[in-house]
């Protein structure tokens, strides 16, 4: 018993298939004996919902016809250019998909679905609000059929909803079958586009509220929020959890990030932290310790970290506890012997225990012609660089201020050690910086000192600020400076564009999937002005809105497929028959078929490879 409970517990995948086979059961022994109204059909986990309700409603705003029509035909435009770029869409994901060797996240199998809890994206904390989008989503695309069918003349036969299980996955309008085809093609072809056209609008009106007054009433709250803490740190041993928000070390309030961290680097190994939750405040005590908590290939300590951390606890000698103090022991020489502590570290491997290194900021790789390559720097091999024209550098950050303050088109003085530990010099032109003032010296460079990302306190930040500010929001100072998307916020599609690719942030660069101001991150804001009276509920209303634009856009963008039966394969078919018309076929039916079903076949078969691609040709042998 205890091993089939674990098994569920660890499986979310099989509880869900188990709780579906369960209501298809019950929903069949139901139908079976006459229980369910004549409105409900079952057919395995797919209930429908029949009805004419609505239908005068939709006579009576279908009157002005005229205007309708003429929205309807900017809507069938925007779906034909979306049908021609969601093939070539599908079918460059499929490529890609196939000469991946390791597919990413978003190409597993439960991604494809739109499922909180089941997909990897999509966390079950919001599945209220998904649901509520998807049915908004599809109620108005299924709406707008309807209005389109009584402006075009077409009558209906029945309305309706398709759920399966519990989960409402579509909707429906039967217009009448001898009706359309007495249309008009143009008719017909604005009526199939009419849904799209509505997803989209509704993705404009509902986006236009979050980015305005909703996120324009959310502010960052002060301090540094906890976005993950690294176990068997020192703040996991003092019970900082992900979600807290540390607001004070020691008597020294903090109000940002960037205040917290020059705190805590001016604190001592015993420090006091005020940490608030959704519970209150509280005061801990960290004592820190240093640890290597990641690592770049061929650093010169040869550390390697899979998971566990590696502590350092003594650089020339003497003991050091933090940061600070180990650039304190350095001091301003180019080498330091550095002494590692690996014992309890099974998932990490050390060279020795003791070495002599140098000490500065460690570069990846040369990027070919910049302007280290271009004095001979050579390609592919990592450079430990100690100093910018006479001035030392030690980290990563101290590089990037040293830069800054150089003008581009001036030349200095690069000082580091190869991968032989020999030292080298490069007398090197600056180029502009890609992203930010002051000089380049065309490097890629790892966090931390010497290929090792240091920490003495084990809590890594929930970047508030910079959520909230790619949602059209003020993030304050701690919005997107230096984050790939910032440039994003400048116009109303980026915004749309960003939030759209939030909720797989992880794959942007970002450090966390953003789904929203739910559960414990609602701790990170605070809500300022009119919408204050509304206290959390102004979040419940943000998330509505964030999920009610996205899986509208997301509805809109498959309806466009040109694949029958979804809307695109419908216009497909009308744009074919209108070609047809015009061309010297014998048999204009069999080639208009021939098109559609072909535009099919290759959409199925793309949609096959993006998700089950990797695994067919690994299965094969042919990767």
């Amino acid at each position: 018993m205890n091993a089939l409970t674990d098994l569920f517990a660890g499986n979310t995948l099989l509880l869900v298939l188990t709780g579906v086979l369960a209501y298809s059961a019950a929903a069949m022994w139901l139908r079976d004996r006459g229980v369910l109204p004549e409105a409900v059909r079952v057919s395995g986990p797919v209930l429908t919902l029949r009805t004419l309700r609505g239908r005068a409603f939709l006579n009576r705003i279908a009157a002005p016809r005229r205007f309708w029509r003429a929205v309807a035909n900017l809507g069938l435009g925007g779906a034909l250019v979306a049908m021609v770029a969601s093939f070539v869409l599908i079918l460059s994901s499929a490529l890609s998909a196939i000469r991946t060797v390791q597919p990413s996240a978003i190409q597993q199998p439960q991604n494809f679905l739109i499922i909180p809890g089941v997909n990897d994206f999509l966390p079950l904390s919001v599945a209220p609000e998904i649901i509520a989008g998807l049915g908004i989503a599809m109620v108005i695309h299924e709406g707008a059929h309807g209005l389109l069918c009584r402006v075009e003349g077409i009558d209906i036969e029945s309305m309706g909803l398709v759920f399966f299980a519990l989960l409402p996955v579509g909707a429906f309008v039967e217009p009448d079958e001898e009706a359309t085809q007495e249309a008009s093609r143009g008719a017909r072809a604005r009526m199939f586009a009419a849904g799209v056209t509505a997803n989209t609008l509704l993705t404009v009106v509902v986006f236009a509220l979050l980015f305005g007054p909703v996120v324009g009433a959310i502010a960052p709250a002060p301090g540094f929020a906890v976005g993950e803490v690294t176990p068997e740190s020192p703040a996991a041993a003092a019970n900082i959890t992900h979600g807290d928000r540390l607001v004070a070390v020691g008597d020294t309030p903090v109000d940002t990030p960037d205040e917290f961290e020059t705190a805590l680097a001016a604190a001592g190994e015993t420090v006091q932290i005020t940490a608030e939750d959704g519970d209150g405040t509280r005061t801990v005590t960290v004592t820190r310790e240093l640890h290597v908590i990641g690592s770049a290939g061929g650093n010169p300590l040869g550390v390697t970290i899979e998971s566990d951390p590696v502590g350092i606890t003594a650089v020339n000698g003497a003991p050091v506890s933090t940061e600070r103090e180990f650039l304190d022991a350095v001091g301003d020489a180019e080498r330091a012997t550095v002494t590692v502590d690996a014992d309890g570290a099974a998932n990490a491997t050390v060279a020795s225990e003791t070495a002599e290194i140098p000490i500065g900021a460690y570069a990846l790789g040369v990027q070919e012609g910049g302007p280290l390559n271009a004095e001979g720097a050579p390609l592919g091999e990592p450079l430990t660089i100690v100093s910018i024209d006479g001035d030392r550098v030690r980290t990563n950050d101290e590089l990037s201020t040293v830069l800054a303050d150089r003008e581009p088109g001036t030349t200095v003085e690069v000082v580091g050690y190869d991968t032989a530990d020999e030292r080298v010099t490069y007398d090197v032109e600056l180029d502009p910086h890609p992203n930010r003032e002051g000089g380049f010296i065309g490097v890629t460079v790892f966090p931390g000192s010497s290929g090792l990302a240091l920490d003495d306190f084990g809590a890594s930040q929930y970047p508030a600020g910079t959520y909230l500010e790619l949602l059209g929001g003020d993030g304050g100072e701690g919005g997107t400076g230096g984050v790939a998307l910032s440039n994003l916020t400048g116009s109303p599609l980026g915004l749309v564009f960003a939030s759209l690719i939030l909720p797989l942030g992880s794959l942007f660069g970002l450090p966390f999937n953003f789904a929203g101001f739910t559960g414990v991150l609602t701790n990170f804001y605070v809500v300022e002005g009119p919408l204050a009276v509304l206290g959390g509920g102004t979040f419940l209303l943000a998330n509505l809105l964030f999920w009610t634009g996205w899986i509208n856009i997301q509805l809109a963008l498959f309806n466009c497929l040109p694949a029958f039966p979804l809307d695109g394969g419908r216009i497909l078919r009308m744009v074919a028959e209108a070609v047809i018309s015009r061309v010297p076929v014998s048999d204009r039916h069999a080639a208009v078929r021939t098109i559609t079903v072909s535009s099919g076949l290759v959409m199925l078969a793309g949609l096959i490879m993006m998700i089950f691609g990797n695994q067919i040709l690994s299965a094969l042998g042919l990767i």
